[in-house]
């Protein structure tokens, strides 16, 4: 089970009027994954990065069937909800709070946003796709209302394939998510500089 373990840069929620939930990848680190902030256009956010347990938010792959991932999963989805709980006490509206992972932890990211569709600031989804051996379309509730959603992704990805991506995004777009996806060949189980600029443009407007 995870503990709460955030890790802050940019303002601090009192200051900031948007904020974002940044998530590492497996095997990654609340510090990997803040330091995309310097490369996106996020200088006047709040910025809040939890830290897994041992690393990994789930022990097994996203494809697995989610039980075989709890307790764990359902823990980490309540971590992102308590830090969102924080968020929004501090003022900032649920429409100011963006989203970015990698890997599990776009996995991660997908997956919340789904289980609780509402008009969020924005979502850049770097290599991740909707949780589970299957799509579990009755976990996802709510309506987008034209939500930015950025997904990048390799074909092939060692992790996540291309048809799981490319179902998520339909699932999202279901949803009335405004969603951007775009493939890569055999650009590896990485961020790409394109995918940072695409992210820029699309999610992160200056």
């Amino acid at each position: 089970m995870h503990q709460k373990n955030i890790h802050y840069a940019g303002r601090t929620l009192t200051e900031a009027t948007r904020a974002l939930i940044l998530l590492h990848g497996r095997g990654g680190t609340a510090g990997d994954i803040l330091s995309l902030a310097p490369l996106l256009h996020v200088q006047d956010f709040a910025l809040l990065a939890p830290q897994a347990m041992q690393n990994t938010w789930y022990p097994y792959s996203f494809l697995t069937p989610p039980a075989d991932n709890e307790p764990w999963l359902s823990s980490a989805l309540g971590i992102v909800g308590s830090v969102i709980e924080d968020i929004t006490m501090a003022g900032i509206a649920t429409e100011n709070i963006y989203f970015t992972g990698f890997s599990q932890g776009a996995c991660l990211t997908l997956e919340f946003i789904t289980r609780h569709a509402q008009r969020w600031g924005g979502v850049a989804a770097f290599t991740g796709g909707l949780i589970g051996d299957k799509l579990y379309t009755e976990n996802y509730r709510g309506d987008f209302a034209g939500t930015p959603v950025f997904i990048g992704t390799s074909d092939p990805d060692p992790h996540v394939p291309v048809t799981r991506v490319q179902a998520s995004e339909a699932v999202l777009r279901e949803r009335h998510a405004q969603v951007t996806l775009k493939v890569y060949p055999n650009m590896g189980h990485t961020i790409s500089r394109d995918e940072l600029e695409q992210a820029n443009t699309l999610i992160f407007k200056m």
